[in-house]
């Protein structure tokens, strides 16, 4: 059997292309996924943002390409009654951030929750296996040849043969994709990183997620942004790589209790230049240099201690008005692993939002490490598809096309509208 096309990976740029193909044509479709579920950020949170720029790299996306394909995206989410959430009185905040350099992204959200995303999910591949569309799960993909006949694609269990392949692995298949460019030679550039904390504390303490649900604040100054804020029933947690965790954040949908927490991200971009051979190697070393340190488990530390540069410890916790929401934490010190350049715009950048957000920077505050983004790999395609070579596509996080689910959906319309073609 030849498929029309076979996708690695179930994600948004996935389920972005084969719905977007679907409601043109009719063709014989494999999805082949390596986890028990359907992974990527629509299970995890599923936190949606329909704004440019948030989650358009600038190297692939422009304001018109974005919305042409974001139009598309929203009307698609429209069908399933996902609603846009609504924003107030946020005047006060954005007065501060003006007088600091600050701005406050004005982003349209909408928020389904990790009891919601996963919902969401099986109502969409049960909609594909309802239009035949073939998903195979626990099967890891190994790797292709674009051979005379069709594209050979080899996994763990069994050789497929397709006309079309389009290869969409997330953040976690950032190790995929770099395997997958070098045996291919496929020019790509690895310099750019996102490295970060978690920031966790309670919702007395970070009342802007009342009048706004995920607030983006850009830092100029420091080259740094919030990101992904989670509230009413949120927990940090931790996801796992192959040798070592880095840390997360997700809330459940607005019908479960709220727990009175609050968790969002700060993250520090840096744009390396010669001789670094790979951002996605130096971001890796950092996050082992967290694991030694916190034997194995991510660090947290308290914003008092950090004021007193003193290392976050067990007997110490007695003193502060909340527990730590991912339990599997180790209290420490990350200043003793995270370099200055990182640390010092990122401690910076709290103080800064302090001033915007009176109260996040209360004693009792958390910030957990590593977080880090790993979407770095950015190849050479051979046209404005994401077409990595001949009849070969390449999207999503994991191919630095997007940076969320939103952009990844669309990055998998854009391709898809040229796998279309015969």
């Amino acid at each position: 059997m030849i498929y029309d096309l076979i996708c690695i990976g179930s994600g948004p740029a996935t389920l972005g292309c084969v719905f977007n193909y679907l409601s043109k044509k009719q063709g014989k479709i494999l999805v082949i996924e390596k986890d028990s579920i359907s992974s990527g950020g629509l299970r995890n949170d599923c936190k949606i943002n329909c704004t440019f720029p948030v989650g358009f790299p600038e190297t692939f996306w422009n304001k018109i390409e974005a919305d042409k394909y974001l139009s598309i995206t929203k009307s698609f989410f429209e069908k399933y009654d996902i609603k846009i959430k609504t924003k107030g009185n946020l005047d006060k905040y954005i007065q501060k951030a003006n007088r600091l350099d600050v701005e406050l992204l004005d982003i349209e959200q909408s928020h389904l929750g990790t009891d919601g995303g996963i919902k969401f999910i099986k109502t969409l591949t049960n909609e594909l296996i309802s239009k035949d569309v073939e998903i195979n799960y626990n099967e890891t993909f190994l790797d292709y040849n674009n051979c005379k006949d069709g594209i050979h694609v080899i996994t763990t269990n069994d050789e497929y043969i397709t006309n079309k392949l389009f290869i969409a692995p997330g953040r976690h298949g950032f190790e995929t994709v770099k395997d997958i460019l070098h045996r291919h030679n496929i020019n790509s550039k690895d310099n750019f990183i996102d490295i970060g904390v978690r920031v966790e504390t309670t919702h007395d303490n970070y009342k802007i997620v009342d009048d706004y649900y995920d607030p983006k604040f850009l830092f100029k100054k420091y080259k740094t942004r919030t990101f992904c804020t989670n509230s009413g029933n949120a927990r940090v947690v931790q996801e796992k790589y192959d040798n070592f965790y880095t840390v997360n954040g997700h809330a459940y949908s607005s019908e479960t209790k709220p727990n009175g927490m609050v968790n969002f991200a700060i993250l520090k971009s840096v744009k390396f230049t010669e001789p670094l051979a790979s951002g996605h190697d130096f971001a890796k070393m950092l996050a082992n240099m967290f694991m030694l340190a916190g034997g194995g488990h991510p660090i947290y530390q308290r914003v008092e201690d950090i004021r007193l540069h003193k290392r976050s410890t067990v007997e110490r916790e007695k003193n502060f008005d909340f527990e730590p929401t991912l339990k599997s934490s180790i209290p420490g010190d990350i200043t003793l692993c995270m370099p200055s350049k990182f640390f010092n715009s990122i401690w910076a950048t709290l103080k800064s939002l302090d001033i915007i957000v009176p109260g996040v920077m209360n004693p009792s505050t958390i910030l957990y490490a590593p977080e880090i983004k790993f979407y770095s790999q950015t190849p050479e395609f051979i046209n404005d598809n994401f077409e990595l070579e001949e009849n070969v596509f390449g999207c999503g996080d994991g191919f630095g096309t997007s940076r969320g689910i939103t952009a990844a959906w669309a990055s998998g319309i854009r391709a898809s509208m040229k796998i279309l073609e015969e």
